[in-house]
């Protein structure tokens, strides 16, 4: 890992390989380890640059007091940020899931230029409903107080298809691991970023440059339905449902997972 100081808060990332730019934003409220079958791959033929957002993993806290949301728009400008640090001028590949989507909305809106192509996993384009952002808000004083087990709780059953957790209990365990890792203030602060993010939804038809959606086939937080209704919304974008697979579908079907992706990034962005 090698870190990086963006002037608010010091990131911390893996670097690999040479060629296109990928970069990879984990989800809520994980790290960076969750592409590790995809860092491992792509850097072959990419370079895959894989960061900790603020708060998670080994990157450092989020700014500002533990009441303080930690809105989309930020992680997008850390992002940015981080690619200027490391003098990376080309358009990039942006793939984000689930609240690494929620970001890739607010990077593409303020930062298109640096964009060939937006890949959105297992995510949603809607503003939470006023009792979700409730509920966030819920948990964000429980993590503040009672540290992050209560979220591992909450998440883990939603993030696998009940079968993953059954055949692959060691990437369970990973994950239950990384949710461990995240900082009290840094779950907090995103929780109550989500629960105030913009909706995306009429934001989707202006993004013009090829974009893949995929989606685990068992996602409950992000249902089929719901995602084959954003790749129709944008206009150059394919649609990948993957077998097998509930919320976390890169860590639970990698190999579809990264042929999908891979097809992507030959066919569409040659």
């Amino acid at each position: 890992m090698k870190t990086l100081d963006i002037g608010e808060t010091v990131l911390a990332f893996d670097d690999r390989g040479a060629g296109r730019v990928l970069l990879l934003v984990h989800g809520f409220p994980l790290d960076h380890t969750m592409w590790r079958q995809q860092i491992d791959y792509f850097s072959t033929f990419c370079r895959v640059i894989a960061p900790d957002l603020r708060g998670f993993g080994s990157s450092g806290p989020p700014a500002g007091s533990d009441t303080q949301p930690a809105a989309m728009h930020t992680y997008a400008d850390d992002l940015s940020q981080l690619l200027n640090r490391l003098e990376i001028r080309e358009p990039i590949v942006y793939c984000g899931l689930s609240m690494g989507g929620y970001i890739g909305w607010q990077f593409w809106q303020r930062y298109a230029e640096r964009v060939a192509g937006l890949v959105a996993c297992d995510t949603r384009a809607i503003a939470d409903a006023p009792p979700a952002a409730a509920g966030r808000e819920t948990l964000a004083r429980r993590v503040l107080v009672e540290g992050t087990e209560c979220v591992a709780e909450a998440m883990l059953p939603k993030l696998f298809d009940p079968e993953m957790t059954a055949r692959h209990p060691q990437a369970v365990a990973e994950t239950r691991a990384a949710i461990d890792r995240a900082s009290r203030g840094g779950v907090a602060a995103a929780l109550r970023g989500m629960a105030i993010r913009p909706d995306a939804t009429d934001l989707l038809r202006d993004i013009r440059v090829p974009a893949l959606v995929v989606v685990g086939e068992h996602d409950v937080i992000s249902p089929v339905a719901e995602m084959r209704g954003i790749a129709e919304r944008i206009p150059e974008a394919d649609f990948v449902e993957i077998p097998a697979a509930g919320h976390m579908s890169p860590l639970e079907n990698p190999v579809a997972f990264n042929a999908a992706l891979e097809k992507f990034l030959r066919q569409r962005l040659k």
